[in-house]
């Protein structure tokens, strides 16, 4: 435990950490900050708290920066009541979520990158996802050409497949019409491995029937975390957080791997967490870096998740209210449209 004036000073240090990049000296903090002290009292403190792990001291220098532990005291005592958005980004989502009226996927995509301008880090945009296999909502063929159709298939958890199917026969309108009522009579709340045959005793409609079954049927995956879909935003803004190009490409490398992508997000919200610091990541390459996670949710039990990727030294405050506020438009948007 911290007492009141360790505590202020540290919570001084790590802003302005965040604020400059440079080593934050005592002079410095007895001169910017209002704290009822002495500069000598200052350096003692920082001197017990660099003791204690929540500082470090580069030896190039003679201010010190935080250590993991004291961003992590930082975050944890944060002043929620200042952590709002001021007005100019809160219009923007706002804005943003009454003109979306897209499909599920390219509203993530578009989330991505709307999260990232917000704040100037990388985003991430985990699909929703449920405990159980999702199953089919409902299907429709659309010819597209005299040879081609396009079958799009919605599932329960939001998803949107297409799959190309081609089309042999001529068709009329009322036999595509019976077509698409049998499809879906027939796969609705199936699952895409389990889709039944659908057979009518008219050869040429059975043909396109079974073609609009197993190619769904032969092209389904299970739901693991590698094939979760992944929309990312912003990831050229890494570049700009860090001096090292290894380290760039590391981050990097990390940002295109959908299954650890996916794995890390799901491991901070499982530890009740919303910001995973450093080594908390257990990524190598993430030690530098900070999390900062919000679930967004379909309904009860089907979510998606939302990320901010940026230094530790991220601007904790902002980064947290935009990650927040965009998953909760965005849970009220998905709830109240029929993806």
């Amino acid at each position: 435990m911290l007492d009141d004036r360790k505590r202020s000073i540290l919570e001084a240090v790590v802003s302005e950490y965040i604020t400059t990049g440079e080593p934050v000296s005592s002079a410095h903090i007895a001169e910017d900050y209002n704290i009822d002290c002495s500069t000598a009292t200052i350096r003692s403190d920082m001197a017990a708290l660099e003791k204690d792990g929540y500082l470090t001291h580069p030896h190039t220098s003679a201010g010190r920066t935080p250590t993991d532990l004291g961003y992590r005291f930082y975050v944890d005592n944060l002043d929620t009541r200042q952590s709002g958005l001021d007005t100019s980004k809160t219009e923007t989502i706002a804005d943003f979520f009454t003109k979306a009226h897209f499909e599920l996927e390219q509203m993530l995509a578009d989330t991505s990158k709307l999260l990232s301008n917000l704040t100037d880090y990388a985003a991430v945009v985990v699909a929703p996802t449920t405990d159980a296999t999702p199953v089919v909502n409902s299907a429709l063929l659309t010819k597209i050409s005299l040879s081609t159709g396009i079958l799009v298939v919605v599932m329960s958890n939001g998803t949107v497949n297409k799959f190309n199917i081609e089309i042999t026969e001529s068709l009329s309108e009322e036999e595509m019409a019976g077509i698409n009522s049998l499809l879906n009579t027939h796969l609705a709340d199936k699952k895409l491995s389990e889709l039944p045959e659908i057979k009518t005793g008219n050869r040429k409609i059975d043909s396109l029937l079974f073609k609009c079954v197993e190619i769904p049927k032969t092209t389904a995956e299970e739901d693991r975390p590698a094939n979760v879909p992944v929309y990312l935003g912003g990831t050229s803004k890494m570049a700009d957080e860090f001096i090292a190009v290894r380290k760039i490409r590391d981050v990097l490398a990390i940002l295109e791997q959908s299954y650890l992508v996916v794995t890390m997000v799901r491991e901070v919200l499982a530890k009740g967490l919303k910001v995973s610091i450093g080594t908390e990541n257990q990524i190598e390459s993430l030690s530098d870096c900070s999390l900062v996670v919000a679930p967004y949710r379909i309904s009860d039990s089907m979510f998606g998740t939302l990320a901010v990727l940026g230094p530790k030294r991220m601007r904790y405050t902002q980064v947290l209210a935009a990650v927040e506020t965009v998953g909760e438009q965005l849970s009220k948007q998905l709830k109240s449209n029929p993806w």
